[in-house]
């Protein structure tokens, strides 16, 4: 909530440096603004039948509450946006590179296309993640679509250099595909619990003014206790997942397999700190983002052993 209204920031396209560069009643303009969007935004969603959703938007007190302007949240979050622009430009050009394989591989054109308009959406989704002041339903959905979007981005990546990967297993092992669907699934959850569990740790904060940081693990709900149980079965099936990567023999599945638990590795450090020390503000972004890396090397491994089972073609352009 750096910034209280989308896309500009404060009113402005670059956004203020200090307090002195806003109006007095700042706090209730933008909060008065943040109200009129939700209701334009309900009525249509409650035309399209998504009345619950509707109601929950204006049901919920935070939308009500402005925060303080301070100059470090108001930059992070614009620089935020400043690189989701960026990341928008670079998937529109990969619709336009993609425009040639329309014919001989319409798979890669049309993931291109799909990844430009999730890309879209979650510039709009995030519109009413500010608007709503960060309504938990709205920062959820927002992180379930950043890994999907990943995901098809990744798939467009090997689909086009999947020839190379065609006959380069060795070895293939049973139950590899379904225990990496699993892992990925798995992985998917535990990054969508952990955003419900960071939610309950910025409303704990907010309640608090952000004072008494060791108290707030023991005020959170179930959803912290549920993910990190879930982190010992994370755990537990990607070593398997590696011992049997490693039966491939296959130094590039190798390779990504070792990286998964490096990740893991990582995170479960990451997890030590964050229950043990308080939770530290450097560490929960760092946790989020070496859980989406996780989930991103997953689904690449996944991809990637899809293609290496393949044999030889002489018209590629014909394997699914």
């Amino acid at each position: 909530m750096g910034c209280p209204d989308w896309p500009k920031c404060f009113g402005s396209w670059v956004p203020p440096t200090s307090l002195e560069q806003l109006p007095s009643d700042y706090l209730e303009v933008y909060k008065e603004q943040r109200i009129q969007k939700n209701e334009r935004v309900g009525k249509v969603l409650e035309r399209l039948g998504f009345t619950k959703v509707a109601q929950e938007i204006f049901a919920h007190p935070s939308q009500y509450i402005e925060t303080e302007f301070n100059a470090t949240k108001t930059w992070i979050e614009y620089v935020n946006r400043l690189v989701g622009v960026v990341i928008g430009i670079f998937i529109f050009f990969t619709v336009l590179f993609s425009v040639p394989f329309f014919k001989t591989d319409p798979k890669v054109f049309w993931g291109a296309v799909i990844s430009f308009l999730v890309v879209v959406f979650q510039g709009w989704l995030g519109s009413l993640v500010v608007s709503t002041n960060l309504l938990p339903e709205m920062v959820t959905l927002h992180m379930a679509l950043a890994l999907v979007l990943l995901a098809f981005l990744i798939y467009i990546a090997v689909r086009v250099e999947r020839h190379a990967l065609f006959a380069t297993l060795a070895n293939k092992v049973s139950w590899l595909s379904p225990l990496l669907v699993i892992a990925l699934l798995l992985t998917f959850f535990q990054v969508i619990i952990g955003t419900q569990v960071r939610e309950q740790v910025d409303i704990i904060a907010s309640n608090l003014n952000n004072q008494g940081r060791e108290s707030w693990i023991a005020q959170l709900g179930s959803s912290f206790y549920v993910h990190r149980s879930l982190s010992i079965a994370v755990v537990l099936l990607n070593v398997w997942l590696f011992a049997l990567v490693r039966k491939t023999r296959n130094p590039k599945l190798s390779g990504m397999a070792l990286a998964m638990l490096f990740v893991i590795g990582a995170e479960i450090l990451l997890g030590i700190i964050l229950s043990y020390f308080a939770l530290p503000a450097f560490a929960q972004p760092l946790h989020l983002l070496l859980g989406t890396l996780l989930f991103g090397v997953q689904f690449l491994l996944l991809i990637t052993y899809y293609y290496a089972q393949k044999p030889s073609q002489l018209t590629p352009e014909l394997v699914a």
